[in-house]
Protein backbone atom coordinates (compact mmCIF):
# COMPACT_ATOMS: atom_id res chain seq x y z
CA UNK A 1 0.00 0.00 0.00
CA UNK A 2 1.45 3.72 -0.73
CA UNK A 3 2.83 5.33 1.66
CA UNK A 4 1.41 8.51 3.11
CA UNK A 5 1.65 11.62 0.09
CA UNK A 6 -0.69 13.10 -2.09
CA UNK A 7 -2.53 10.26 -2.94
CA UNK A 8 -4.14 7.58 -0.84
CA UNK A 9 -5.99 4.10 -2.32
CA UNK A 10 -9.58 4.93 -3.36
CA UNK A 11 -11.96 3.31 -0.95
CA UNK A 12 -15.47 2.48 -0.81
CA UNK A 13 -16.24 5.46 1.27
CA UNK A 14 -15.28 7.65 -1.36
CA UNK A 15 -18.05 7.33 -3.70
CA UNK A 16 -20.16 10.08 -2.24
CA UNK A 17 -17.36 12.68 -2.53
CA UNK A 18 -16.18 11.51 -5.70
CA UNK A 19 -20.14 11.78 -7.22
CA UNK A 20 -19.88 15.50 -5.60
CA UNK A 21 -17.18 16.07 -7.23
CA UNK A 22 -18.25 14.70 -10.73
CA UNK A 23 -21.43 16.79 -10.61
CA UNK A 24 -19.43 19.73 -10.05
CA UNK A 25 -17.02 18.98 -12.56
CA UNK A 26 -18.90 18.00 -15.34
CA UNK A 27 -18.59 20.65 -17.65
CA UNK A 28 -14.81 21.06 -16.71
CA UNK A 29 -13.95 17.72 -17.32
CA UNK A 30 -16.06 16.87 -20.48
CA UNK A 31 -14.07 17.55 -23.06
CA UNK A 32 -10.96 15.17 -21.36
CA UNK A 33 -13.47 12.59 -20.81
CA UNK A 34 -15.51 9.63 -22.24
CA UNK A 35 -19.25 10.64 -22.41
CA UNK A 36 -20.68 9.19 -19.54
CA UNK A 37 -24.30 8.18 -18.81
CA UNK A 38 -25.92 10.61 -16.32
CA UNK A 39 -25.73 7.35 -13.68
CA UNK A 40 -22.14 7.79 -13.93
CA UNK A 41 -22.90 11.52 -11.45
CA UNK A 42 -24.36 9.97 -9.07
CA UNK A 43 -23.10 8.27 -5.61
CA UNK A 44 -24.41 4.96 -6.57
CA UNK A 45 -22.79 5.16 -10.46
CA UNK A 46 -19.60 6.14 -8.45
CA UNK A 47 -19.95 3.33 -5.90
CA UNK A 48 -19.90 1.44 -9.21
CA UNK A 49 -16.99 2.87 -10.71
CA UNK A 50 -15.03 2.12 -7.37
CA UNK A 51 -16.17 -1.10 -6.58
CA UNK A 52 -14.96 -2.38 -10.08
CA UNK A 53 -11.27 -0.64 -9.84
CA UNK A 54 -11.49 -2.40 -6.28
CA UNK A 55 -11.61 -5.52 -7.74
CA UNK A 56 -9.45 -5.19 -10.47
CA UNK A 57 -7.04 -4.12 -7.70
CA UNK A 58 -7.35 -7.31 -5.96
CA UNK A 59 -6.62 -9.14 -8.97
CA UNK A 60 -3.78 -6.99 -9.67
CA UNK A 61 -4.25 -5.15 -12.68
CA UNK A 62 -4.73 -1.70 -10.95
CA UNK A 63 -3.94 0.34 -8.14
CA UNK A 64 -6.89 3.64 -7.59
CA UNK A 65 -5.67 6.14 -5.85
CA UNK A 66 -6.97 9.40 -4.55
CA UNK A 67 -5.70 12.49 -5.02
CA UNK A 68 -6.01 15.07 -1.60
CA UNK A 69 -5.02 18.39 -1.20
CA UNK A 70 -2.44 19.88 1.53
CA UNK A 71 -5.69 19.71 3.89
CA UNK A 72 -6.00 16.00 3.14
CA UNK A 73 -9.39 16.88 1.02
CA UNK A 74 -10.52 14.82 -1.90
CA UNK A 75 -9.67 16.82 -5.35
CA UNK A 76 -9.22 13.95 -7.74
CA UNK A 77 -8.61 10.53 -8.83
CA UNK A 78 -5.69 8.98 -10.04
CA UNK A 79 -4.97 5.39 -11.45
CA UNK A 80 -2.80 3.03 -12.66
CA UNK A 81 -3.91 0.56 -14.86
CA UNK A 82 -3.54 -2.29 -17.29
CA UNK A 83 -0.96 -3.48 -14.85
CA UNK A 84 0.90 -5.95 -17.15
CA UNK A 85 3.19 -8.58 -15.08
CA UNK A 86 6.02 -10.72 -16.87
CA UNK A 87 8.18 -9.47 -19.49
CA UNK A 88 6.61 -6.33 -19.96
CA UNK A 89 6.10 -5.15 -16.19
CA UNK A 90 4.13 -2.12 -17.45
CA UNK A 91 0.84 -0.07 -16.65
CA UNK A 92 -1.13 2.56 -17.56
CA UNK A 93 -1.87 6.08 -15.63
CA UNK A 94 -5.41 8.29 -15.96
CA UNK A 95 -5.79 10.96 -13.39
CA UNK A 96 -8.50 14.33 -12.93
CA UNK A 97 -8.12 16.62 -10.81
CA UNK A 98 -11.17 18.71 -9.79
CA UNK A 99 -11.57 22.64 -11.38
CA UNK A 100 -11.59 24.63 -8.08
CA UNK A 101 -7.99 22.56 -7.16
CA UNK A 102 -6.36 22.71 -11.11
CA UNK A 103 -3.22 24.96 -11.37
CA UNK A 104 -2.54 24.55 -8.10
CA UNK A 105 0.13 21.27 -9.30
CA UNK A 106 -1.36 19.13 -7.30
CA UNK A 107 -1.95 16.21 -10.59
CA UNK A 108 2.02 16.92 -10.70
CA UNK A 109 2.36 15.88 -6.93
CA UNK A 110 -0.41 12.87 -7.71
CA UNK A 111 1.75 11.96 -10.96
CA UNK A 112 5.12 12.06 -9.06
CA UNK A 113 3.32 9.56 -6.32
CA UNK A 114 1.49 7.13 -8.77
CA UNK A 115 5.29 7.02 -10.43
CA UNK A 116 7.06 6.13 -7.40
CA UNK A 117 4.40 3.65 -6.34
CA UNK A 118 4.58 2.11 -9.99
CA UNK A 119 8.29 1.65 -9.17
CA UNK A 120 8.80 1.10 -5.71
CA UNK A 121 5.34 -0.44 -5.07
CA UNK A 122 4.16 -2.57 -7.55
CA UNK A 123 8.18 -3.36 -9.02
CA UNK A 124 6.87 -2.35 -12.61
CA UNK A 125 9.24 -1.22 -15.19
CA UNK A 126 7.37 1.17 -17.49
CA UNK A 127 4.19 3.67 -16.72
CA UNK A 128 2.26 5.15 -19.85
CA UNK A 129 0.28 8.25 -20.07
CA UNK A 130 -1.64 9.27 -22.58
CA UNK A 131 -3.19 12.68 -23.06
CA UNK A 132 -5.02 14.53 -26.41
CA UNK A 133 -2.78 16.44 -28.75
CA UNK A 134 -4.06 19.66 -27.55
CA UNK A 135 -3.93 18.76 -23.51
CA UNK A 136 -1.05 20.91 -22.74
CA UNK A 137 -1.52 21.56 -19.01
CA UNK A 138 -1.46 17.46 -18.87
CA UNK A 139 1.24 16.89 -21.37
CA UNK A 140 3.44 19.41 -18.73
CA UNK A 141 2.48 17.33 -15.61
CA UNK A 142 3.61 14.09 -17.55
CA UNK A 143 6.94 15.84 -18.83
CA UNK A 144 7.35 17.66 -15.23
CA UNK A 145 7.51 13.69 -13.75
CA UNK A 146 10.48 12.39 -16.07
CA UNK A 147 7.79 11.69 -19.27
CA UNK A 148 9.02 11.61 -22.61
CA UNK A 149 6.71 11.83 -25.81
CA UNK A 150 7.22 8.35 -27.39
CA UNK A 151 4.49 9.04 -30.29
CA UNK A 152 1.14 9.41 -31.17
CA UNK A 153 -1.68 7.26 -31.69
CA UNK A 154 -4.62 7.77 -34.46
CA UNK A 155 -8.21 7.69 -33.04
CA UNK A 156 -6.73 6.18 -30.08
CA UNK A 157 -9.61 6.57 -27.46
CA UNK A 158 -13.58 8.06 -27.87
CA UNK A 159 -13.16 11.17 -25.70
CA UNK A 160 -16.40 13.78 -25.45
CA UNK A 161 -18.26 11.50 -27.80
CA UNK A 162 -15.75 10.98 -31.09
CA UNK A 163 -12.22 8.93 -31.38
CA UNK A 164 -9.69 11.20 -31.14
CA UNK A 165 -6.06 11.28 -31.46
CA UNK A 166 -3.26 10.93 -28.44
CA UNK A 167 0.03 11.64 -27.56
CA UNK A 168 1.85 8.85 -26.18
CA UNK A 169 4.21 9.35 -23.17
CA UNK A 170 6.37 7.07 -20.97
CA UNK A 171 8.63 7.00 -18.09
CA UNK A 172 10.81 3.79 -17.85
CA UNK A 173 12.13 2.89 -13.90
CA UNK A 174 15.93 3.94 -13.10
CA UNK A 175 18.55 1.14 -14.42
CA UNK A 176 20.02 2.11 -10.96
CA UNK A 177 16.74 0.59 -9.29
CA UNK A 178 15.38 -1.87 -11.48
CA UNK A 179 16.10 -5.49 -10.86
CA UNK A 180 17.32 -8.10 -13.05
Amino acid sequence: MPSPGPTRLTTLDDAATFADLMVRNREFLAPWEPARPDTYFTEQGQRAVVEAVLEQHAQGTCMPLTILDGAGEVVGRITLSGIVRGAFQSCSVGYWVSAHANGHGLATAAVGDAVRVAFDVLGLHRVQGETLLHNAASQRVLQRNGFVRIGTAPDYLQIAGRWQDHAIYQVVRPAASATH
